[in-house]
C-alpha cells in the first residue's frame, strides 16, 4: 500500500486527503474498520439508551466534538476511547473491535468517517434489524405494516445519507433539502406505528416504546445539522464583507 503526498485538509474539513494507491485488500480492511466504528457506536448507544443526553454522551465516548454535529474531528480520540471502554460491562457486543480500528493519519477520508453518518447508520441499523426479526412473524405484525414501516426506514436512511454526502461537499442548501425529505420519511415511520388500529397489538405497542426514542434521536441529530447549515449559509462571505 502506498500513499502519495497530501497537502492535508483544505478549508472543507471533509475534502479527500490526496490520491491513494490502494488495492482491494486495503479498501476491504478500511471498510472493516469503519464497520467496527458502527458496532462501537451502537454498543455505547444501547448501553446508555436510558440517558436523556444519550446522543451527546455517546458522541463524547466516541471522541467527537459533542458541541457540534458538523464534527470537525474526523478521527476517534484515543484518550476518550481509553476512558470510555472500561465503562462497558461486557465486550461481547463489540468483540475485539473495541480495541482496534485505529485510524492512521495516511488513511483517506470517506463518508464512513463522518460522525453524522456513523450515528445515523448505527441507529437505523438497530431499528431495521429489530423490525425485520419481529415482522417475520405474521402473527405478531400485520404484513401491510411490516412492509410499510420497513420501507419508510430505508427511504429515510437513503435521504439522510444523500444529505450527509451533500454536507461533505459543502452544499449546505442541498443538504437541508435532503434532510427535509429524510424527516418526511421519519414522520411517516412515526405515523405508521401510531395508528390507532394497532393499539390492541401488544407487539406494536411495545415497539413504540423502543423505536420512538431512536426516531426522535435521529430527528434531533438532523435538526442540529440543518441549523448549522443555515448558520453557515447566513454567514457573510469575503465578497459580502468587501
Amino acid at each position: 500500500m502506498s500513499n502519495s503526498e497530501s497537502d492535508g485538509p483544505s478549508e472543507n474539513e471533509w475534502d479527500d486527503r490526496g490520491e491513494l494507491a490502494w488495492n482491494e485488500f486495503d479498501w476491504e480492511n478500511y471498510l472493516r474498520e469503519q464497520d467496527e466504528v458502527l458496532s462501537r457506536y451502537l454498543a455505547f448507544y444501547e448501553k446508555f439508551k436510558d440517558r436523556a443526553d444519550r446522543i451527546d454522551h455517546v458522541a463524547h465516548l466516541m471522541g467527537w466534538d459533542e458541541e457540534s454535529w458538523s464534527a470537525e474531528e474526523d478521527e476517534l480520540s484515543p484518550a476518550n476511547r481509553e476512558r470510555a471502554l472500561p465503562e462497558l460491562e461486557s465486550k461481547t457486543e463489540l468483540g475485539d473491535s473495541a480495541e482496534t480500528g485505529e485510524f492512521d493519519d495516511s488513511d483517506p477520508y470517506t463518508l464512513h468517517k463522518n460522525p453524522i453518518f456513523v450515528a445515523t447508520k448505527a441507529i437505523y441499523l438497530s431499528l431495521k434489524q429489530a423490525w425485520m426479526k419481529a415482522s417475520a412473524d405474521a402473527g405478531r405484525v400485520p404484513q401491510g405494516l411490516a412492509l410499510s414501516f420497513q420501507s419508510s426506514l430505508f427511504r429515510g436512511e437513503e435521504q439522510a445519507t444523500l444529505a450527509i454526502q451533500a454536507l461533505d461537499f459543502g452544499d449546505y442548501a442541498l443538504s437541508i433539502s435532503l434532510f427535509k425529505r429524510a424527516l418526511r420519511d421519519l414522520n411517516q415511520s412515526f405515523s405508521l406505528l401510531s395508528e390507532k388500529k394497532f393499539d390492541e397489538n401488544k407487539f406494536v405497542v411495545s415497539a413504540r416504546d423502543d423505536y420512538f426514542p431512536k426516531l426522535f434521536d435521529l430527528r434531533e441529530i438532523w435538526l442540529r445539522v440543518m441549523n448549522e447549515c443555515r448558520e453557515e449559509l447566513e454567514r457573510p462571505t469575503d465578497e459580502d464583507e468587501d
